[in-house]
């Protein structure tokens, strides 16, 4: 059954077109990514579970968007659409105009696990996808990827094996060859979720740095609220399963920005802003059951 998405309006815009302003007013006829009434379930006809319904989305070429939601809403389910692993029930997915069929290296994906090849170096996975389509000539490869492991900061390192490397190198290595391919996607799926908190902040800090520098589109995917207020130009926040969009969130943060900016009152506000929304979405899922919803009861009583 689909239902149509709502979104209040604040310092927030609706999912479609921010402000008013198509996609294509504010980026010269490039349309980014659009995704428009996505519904997607899975399951028999007679056991079958609605897990995003009525999504749209706009993403401008060049920015930066931040996705949280519940746990379980949906969200890894809306980057495989994204990334064409799977396809939608119904609605539409475009990227730069035309519609998502499958993969592609357009769009590429660094997951919350690393998927770098362990019998292979840090050079070889960085260079794999250009050597396996034989787009690029081997001086160009040579030259793309050694410019690579600069940019990352791994030249010494580029013959270790990824057991050789720490958790922050592996994710590294694995921008390093999402970049290769020189997507206009890049689909990050909580990819700094495993590192401890020091490792964290240092990858979010050297991504920073690196959007800021090359402004590659991006949908980062996440369920720390300031990882994305310190990350995003925008903040898509979900409902509970199954998924719409309940608001975006503008985050007008200067850019170039550091931690500091995370203790600011406007930092703070867009913070409280998501959290509210998230807190209440859970509550949802709490009562979508006899038992759960027993649960919730007993808990306000207990807190009245």
């Amino acid at each position: 059954m689909a239902r149509k998405q709502t979104s209040t309006k604040s310092k927030a815009s609706s999912g479609g077109k921010p402000n008013g302003t198509t996609v294509a007013d504010k980026t010269s006829g490039k349309s980014g990514l659009e995704l428009s009434n996505v519904c997607k379930g899975y399951g028999d006809e007679w056991a079958r579970e609605e897990v995003l319904i009525d999504l749209s989305l706009s993403i401008l070429p060049g920015e930066l968007t931040a996705v949280v939601g519940p746990s379980g809403c949906g969200k890894s389910a809306l980057v495989n659409l994204i990334a064409g692993f799977e396809l939608p029930d119904s609605g539409e997915i475009l990227i730069d105009g035309s519609p998502v069929t499958g993969p592609g290296k357009d769009r590429l994906v660094v997951f919350q696990e690393s998927a770098l090849v362990p019998w292979q170096t840090a050079y070889q996975n960085v260079v794999f996808g250009p050597k396996l389509r034989r787009d690029m000539s081997p001086a160009q490869i040579k030259e793309e990827a050694d410019k690579l492991f600069e940019t990352v900061g791994l030249v010494e390192f580029k013959d270790k094996y990824p057991l050789q490397l720490s958790g922050g190198m592996q994710r590294r290595a694995e921008l390093a060859r999402a970049m290769i391919n020189q997507p206009k996607l890049m689909i990050m799926d909580e990819p700094f979720r495993g590192l401890d908190a020091m490792s964290r902040e240092l990858m979010q800090e050297f991504f920073l740095r690196l959007f800021e520098k090359n402004r590659r589109t991006n949908l980062f995917v996440t369920s720390e609220i300031e990882e994305a207020i310190f990350l995003a130009d925008r903040l898509v926040v979900l409902s509970n399963k199954p998924a719409h969009v309940r608001k975006v969130i503008d985050i007008k943060l200067e850019r170039p920005r550091d931690f500091h900016m995370l203790s600011s009152t406007q930092a703070y506000e867009y913070k409280r802003e998501a959290m509210e929304i998230l807190h209440e979405e859970a509550l949802k899922g709490f009562k979508s059951t006899d038992s759960q919803s027993d649960f919730v009861e007993a808990f306000s009583t207990q807190n009245d």
